[in-house]
């Protein structure tokens, strides 16, 4: 269904693969969204959605047809009483109504022809649309013949996450940060980042609530309450400070492991309440010892350690440095293992990153590593003769985590990206408004179809960027056999799907089957629909050639602008 989530899709399809992040908890409207590129999409959908200033909802109108049903806890089918269930003509959010179920979970609306969304709200339940997956809904559609008036909306319980986390002698570990992770396939292939954090209590507890079915992950970031970390060419530890006291807890995971791969997944279902507690092994603090020149200023680059966690980093923030001699400083509080490591360069500047396994005693040298570089972008967009507002531009790396981000200078109208590590990039575009792809590239080396870019080592480059906007969109139909197909799973696959990540698109089929895949960009495409297919990983191309035999292509002309409907309805297929 078309709406507001369009701005969120626009922008995620286009940059989430550009880091590992993990699905929002789900909401109508403002959903919760933990990673850069999460909240990189609710800023700019916020800032085109406050410029429009809404005015306060109109209600629908009274009409000849009905919209009525039963909520319903989604996990035992019980209707739920005292919910409440708004609804929103999808052609004009500002009409919106809402009503309070009654004791046995039903609702009644009464509205004219046309296309409706429902959202439902409790307390102790995940505020959800009709149907909802992802930030996907079905809407309700009236004087189609079809059946609105004995509707099941399933709203999902909330879940609760809670534990303990104790030390090595069975205490409480207090002040502990406890970082939530989730599964999620939202860009198209599993990925499992940060949700949420939350701190333990006095009793060592943490809870994380309201959760939504999935997948979980907890780690725990902590520091011995006894802990003394010296300096090990210092002789002013008193001699009465037992050693051993040099200690530290390296980051854990449930299942008590220290690598991320290790960790126990959590299964949690709408509704539990899990317990997951952690116990945390001291270890002995590493003294690292590093030199950083004297720039005569305060303070110094300090080296970055990062610790990889699934497919995110998680920053180690446990650790102390000082100064051992001049232009010398040590640093400890860190435990033993397999970081990432990123040394001083310049002021203000950081060298490329390292994986290195540290031991105690190891140096780490300020000169090994290569200087990053620096891309300056100038951009023309076909078709529009300045730069749309709010136009961001962001560097996708190999693993898909973002490398840079960049908004446009507000005197030269250049984009600049400082502090970026030698590799091949790919170069994603978008604005609160609007979808853009990035089809060429100018250099002073010529000119590249496509969009990857090569960085090299302590370079600075100036390159011009051609964009394409996504001004089209695809409306047509999902059928099975020859009745409406609801609540499918609509995707748009680009052809060379691996190499064109944001081009694809995704809906979710209304009540009579249809659906509109926004801001398409000019290409050659195959439209194609899976029933319940939110939890395959669907932009893999061994994934998708399963489907694709049965999908319908179409190709989208250049400067192509408004609706472009499909010659004839897409039929299902089972996942």
């Amino acid at each position: 269904m078309a709406s507001t989530r369009h701005c969120r899709d626009v922008i995620l399809s286009r940059l989430q693969a550009a880091e590992g992040y993990i699905a929002p908890v789900s909401s109508f409207t403002s959903p919760r969204m933990t990673s850069f590129l999460v909240s990189l999409a609710v800023l700019l959908c916020s800032s085109s959605l406050l410029s429009q200033s809404r005015p306060e909802a109109r209600h629908i109108p009274s009409g000849p047809y009905r919209i009525a049903g039963t909520i319903v806890n989604a996990k035992t089918g019980d209707p739920i009483a005292r919910a409440r269930v708004t609804i929103e003509d999808v052609k004009n959010r500002r009409k919106s109504e809402s009503v309070v179920t009654s004791d046995n979970g039903r609702f009644e609306f009464h509205v004219n022809a046309g296309k409706f969304a429902l959202q439902g709200s409790k307390r102790g339940y995940i505020t959800s649309g009709y149907e909802q997956h992802d930030q996907y809904w079905t809407a309700i559609v009236t004087g189609a013949g079809l059946d609105t008036e004995n509707l099941v909306f399933r709203l999902p319980p909330a879940a609760v996450l809670a534990g303990k986390v104790l030390d090595e002698t069975g205490e409480p570990v207090r002040n502990a940060r406890i970082g939530i992770y989730r599964e999620d396939r939202f860009s198209g292939v599993s990925r499992i980042g940060m949700l949420r954090t939350a701190q333990t209590d006095d009793q060592g507890q943490y809870e994380a609530t309201p959760l939504p079915a999935g997948t979980y992950f907890v780690s725990v970031t902590a520091q011995p309450w006894y802990a003394v970390h010296h300096v090990s060419a210092s002789d002013d530890l008193p001699s009465m400070v037992d050693r051993s006291l040099d200690a530290t807890y390296p980051l854990t995971y449930y299942g008590d492991v220290t690598e991320s791969e290790d960790a126990t997944p959590i299964p949690v279902r709408g509704g539990d309440r899990l317990e997951a507690d952690i116990h945390l092994s001291p270890v002995p603090a590493l003294h690292l010892t590093f030199q950083v020149p004297d720039d005569g200023r305060n303070g110094i680059n300090t080296p970055v350690l990062e610790k990889p966690a699934f497919d995110g980093m998680e920053r180690a923030e446990s650790y102390d440095i000082e100064r051992v001699s001049p232009g010398v400083y040590e640093m400890t509080g860190v435990a033993a293992g397999r970081y990432v490591v990123r040394m001083p360069d310049s002021p203000g500047q950081l060298k490329e990153p390292a994986e290195v396994d540290l031991t105690s005693g190891q140096e780490l040298e300020v000169s090994g590593g290569n200087s990053t570089g620096k891309v300056t972008a100038t951009v023309q967009v076909a078709g529009d003769p300045g730069l749309p507002a709010g136009l961001q531009l962001v560097l996708r790396n190999a693993k898909g985590r973002m490398a840079g981000r960049a908004e446009a200078d507000a005197t030269t109208g250049e984009f600049v990206f400082n502090d970026v590590p030698s590799g091949r990039y790919v170069v994603l575009a978008a604005s609160p408004n609007k979808a853009y792809s990035v089809i060429r590239i100018g250099s002073a080396d010529g000119v590249v179809s496509g969009h990857t870019l090569d960085v090299p080592a302590g370079a600075s480059q100036t390159v011009s960027l051609s964009l394409a906007g996504g001004s089209a969109a695809i409306e047509g139909f999902a059928k099975r056999g020859n009745k409406p197909a609801a609540g499918a799973m609509i995707v748009l696959v680009p052809t060379d799907p691996e190499a064109n990540q944001e081009l694809f698109r995704r809906d979710q089929s209304d009540l009579d089957g249809s659906f509109s895949l926004q801001d398409v960009i000019p290409g050659a495409y195959t439209v194609i629909a899976i029933h319940d297919g939110w939890d395959l990983d669907w932009a893999k191309p061994a994934v998708l050639a399963a489907y694709l035999k049965y999908g319908q292509t179409i190709v989208i002309p250049s400067q192509s602008r408004g609706s472009v409907p499909l010659p004839k309805p897409v039929e299902l297929v089972e996942k």
